[in-house]
């Protein structure tokens, strides 16, 4: 039987891989998930009427800046992450508003489809499986990457638009994300890519602008070339991130520590039953979320002097890395 784009039901698009289902989880949280929630998240019926009802105020009292107030969803992705502290995500808001303003080269108008070729080349994947703590699992894959057909720049904002991505499932917004880094085929030619004022502007999204749990960034089969692109990065890591870090090698038993071999497939040392997909096909399941990819790049800050000023001179650390 052929891969192929299927629909739901619910007319939700999704990838028939083995006995699993990738698709984006837009519903609701299950009874055991709301109970995690509330322990891990404090989401209570009286916190998050609280956290909404201040957040709105927040906003309402922020110059220049639109985003759909009355949409509680909207709002609920980036207070949950911030375990419903209404301060913490009106901050994180800013900065992730913010950032598109500081850089918009990097993160203006980006859609699935302006990025696909980096989908196109399984750079970049999602698995259908999650973790057993309801954890996305992402695999960034460095040895499909050819920098002659992509840029790191690009690499990152296909990294941007699946985060994006989690942030509009609930399972993911309280579960989090894993990101297996897979360094196998690293290269001078990669290596060469990366500046130190791109890293820390990458670095800088990720730690300061991201409303999303990252729980893991887990880096295996490191070649000797790797440390030579580590240094660039490591300069701007902050506490929180290097406590994300995990270095792994060739050892997959250890991988296997941090996530259960049935979330991962055999290649990665799991026993998950996922057969390979074509990239192409996650970009085509994407594209059925353009439009609200343009959607929400109408939202943030009117460009101005002084709102850029405010943001560079927030510094206020918001980072939700590992909580």
């Amino acid at each position: 039987m052929s891969i192929k784009i299927e629909k739901s039901l619910d007319n939700v698009p999704y990838i028939q891989l083995g006995s699993h289902q990738l698709r984006l989880d837009l519903e609701d949280l299950t009874p055991e998930e709301k109970q995690r929630a509330e322990q891990e998240l404090r989401e209570t019926p009286e916190n998050v009427k609280y956290a909404l009802e201040k957040l709105k105020e927040l906003l309402g009292d922020e110059p220049d800046f639109f985003v759909p107030i009355d949409d509680d969803i909207f709002l609920t992705k980036f207070l949950r992450p911030c375990r419903f502290i209404p301060e913490n995500a009106f901050r994180i808001m800013r900065k992730y508003y913010g950032f598109k303003i500081k850089y918009p080269k990097f993160s203006c108008n980006i859609t699935p489809a302006g990025i696909r070729h980096v989908f196109d080349k399984e750079i970049f994947k999602m698995l259908p499986t999650r973790t057993s703590n309801g954890c996305r699992i992402m695999i960034v894959s460095l040895e499909k990457w050819d920098p002659k057909q992509v840029k790191l720049e690009d690499l990152f904002k296909a990294v941007m638009v699946a985060m994006e991505i989690a942030m509009l499932e609930p399972k993911t917004q309280c579960g989090g994300v894993e990101i297996i880094l897979d360094t196998k085929g690293l290269a001078l030619i990669h290596i060469y890519q990366i500046t130190p004022t791109l890293a820390k502007i990458i670095l800088e999204w990720i730690q300061e602008c991201c409303a999303v749990r990252l729980k893991g960034i887990h880096v295996i089969n490191q070649p000797l070339i790797f440390n030579m692109g580590y240094k660039i990065f490591k300069p701007f890591l902050g506490e929180r991130l290097k406590k994300a870090l995990f270095f792994h090698g060739h050892n997959a038993e250890n991988l296997l520590k941090r996530i259960s071999p049935e979330s991962l497939p055999p290649k990665y040392g799991g026993t998950a039953d996922i057969p390979e997909y074509p990239g192409s096909l996650f970009s085509d399941m994407l594209f059925y979320y353009e439009k609200n990819f343009e959607e929400y790049n109408t939202y943030g800050y009117k460009e101005d002097t002084k709102t850029v000023q405010t943001f560079n001179d927030t510094k206020e650390e918001i980072s939700v890395t590992c909580h």
